[in-house]
């Protein structure tokens, strides 16, 4: 049931079922291959039905695709999930104390905690921002925080996502199709609910209106709002209605062409001068990708210890700066052990994972690398844990992360648990849907 070396989530070192996941260990052993096989196919179904399907970037045909679901849950039992709760609320409110400080008075800049440089010249620094007073002091009202256990079963924080965290509505239509498969397996146990989140965002954005307001949620695109003296409205048949909130899924070079790119079509001319006046809230908040940068996630532990006088919950990955001469140099002599990154990338796109490269793959990114060292940084290749998934042959063990979702308004509130990530090939540890991954349902058990 595991790869050697891995913690599973499942089964403990002695070949015990955990007791958290003792339910679904004897669901599995009275359950039929067949009859699997006969639910998998519903849900693909299902899922086709209901149009949950992810875009594979770089695909020619540029086809969307189902998503990939499986049916067997990663189960936390609450105690951990408690822990991995409070480290995450420390975290988010140290990378949003963070954002509104280099928007403004930049003390961890001037403190020399974070060298100047980092931030100022980096491409996902907003000097349009500088000065600007966002509702409540909130920048990132959606974070998505993606967690990886590693090791003997420690968890550390793998990345943060303050830009457009994506992946919500995959989380939603899981525990949806769970409930709808295997209701008997509910019916054994206590499974903390999820079903809440759209009232917990809903709440959210009401926190951060810049007027009292009352809320309707409409799906527009950029062409179906305009700017009026400082001021955003939708076009609808009964004329302009004013909006309080926009809840964006675009990045910033898109957000106004008269600010950002002057080529985009998707945005809302003059919505940023609407912004800065205070009579729209963004969310999340312009500039928000500098929290979420690789080359700013090294030093967020400081951030906690700098903003909040706490030691951080939650470990980051040991990383290496390559824009450091000692961690490029380490760097280059271990490339076959490292995985390497793009300080600006996303999606699993654009890195070298060591282990599984050939020795060209290794040899190619070497020279990019060294053609500019400080867009990169590099990571020890962790030993993801594992769980268990139905594939053709029956149950096997695949990598999985796990990306909960934080919300940020008056209080700062979650779903328990959130978005499990799978790879679904075997061996592989990459787990972006984009890129071969699937998703699975996430249980907190009370």
């Amino acid at each position: 049931m595991s790869y050697d070396g891995y913690f599973d989530e499942m089964t403990a070192a002695d070949g015990k079922v955990r007791p958290h996941y003792q339910p679904v260990a004897d669901w599995i052993a009275t359950t039929p291959p067949e009859r699997m096989r006969q639910m998998r196919d519903a849900a693909n179904m299902l899922f086709h039905r209901v149009g949950i399907t992810f875009a594979v970037y770089g695909d020619e045909g540029g086809a969307e695709r189902l998503i990939p679901f499986d049916m067997l849950p990663h189960v936390i039992p609450r105690h951990e999930w408690n822990h991995l709760e409070a480290g995450l609320r420390q975290r988010v409110r140290a990378l949003n104390a963070f954002l509104h400080d280099v928007y403004h008075g930049q003390e961890i800049l001037r403190s020399g905690t974070i060298p100047p440089e980092r931030v100022l010249a980096n491409k996902l620094y907003q000097p349009a921002m500088a000065g600007i007073d966002v509702p409540g002091g909130i920048y990132a009202h959606i974070a998505g925080i993606d967690l990886v256990r590693a090791g003997a079963g420690e968890y550390y924080v793998l990345e943060d996502n303050l830009r457009t965290p994506s992946g919500v509505s995959y989380m939603l239509e899981d525990r949806k199709m769970m409930m709808r498969l295997v209701p008997e397996l509910f019916a054994r146990q206590k499974v903390a609910p999820v079903e809440h989140y759209p009232d917990l965002l809903l709440d959210t954005l009401r926190a951060v209106a810049p007027a009292p307001q009352q809320m309707g949620i409409e799906l527009v695109e950029g062409a179906d709002l305009f700017v009026d003296d400082g001021t955003v409205y939708m076009r609808t048949t009964r004329g302009p209605q004013r909006v309080d909130v926009v809840y964006r899924r675009i990045d910033d070079d898109f957000l106004d062409p008269t600010v950002f790119r002057a080529d985009s079509v998707l945005g809302v001319p003059g919505l940023v001068d609407a912004y800065r006046r205070g009579r729209v809230a963004l969310c999340n908040a312009v500039g928000t990708g500098i929290a979420d940068d690789k080359s700013i996630y090294p030093f967020v532990p400081d951030m906690i210890r700098f903003y909040l006088g706490e030691t951080p919950l939650l470990n980051n990955v040991p990383t290496w700066q390559l824009r450091r001469k000692e961690d490029l140099e380490y760097t280059l002599a271990h490339l076959e052990e490292l995985v390497v990154k793009e300080v600006h990338g996303s999606g699993g796109y654009g890195m070298l994972i060591g282990p599984t490269s050939t020795e060209r793959e290794r040899e190619a990114y070497r020279l990019r690398i060294l053609d500019q060292p400080d867009a990169f940084i590099s990571q020890p290749t962790l030993a993801l844990s594992t769980c268990p998934i139905f594939v053709d042959e029956g149950i096997a063990p695949r990598h999985i992360d796990l990306r909960p979702f934080v919300l940020s308004g008056k209080e700062i509130v979650m779903c328990p648990g959130g978005l499990t990530r799978v790879a679904l090939r075997e061996g592989s540890l990459v787990v972006n849907s984009s890129q071969g991954g699937g998703t699975k349902d996430t249980w907190v058990l009370d």
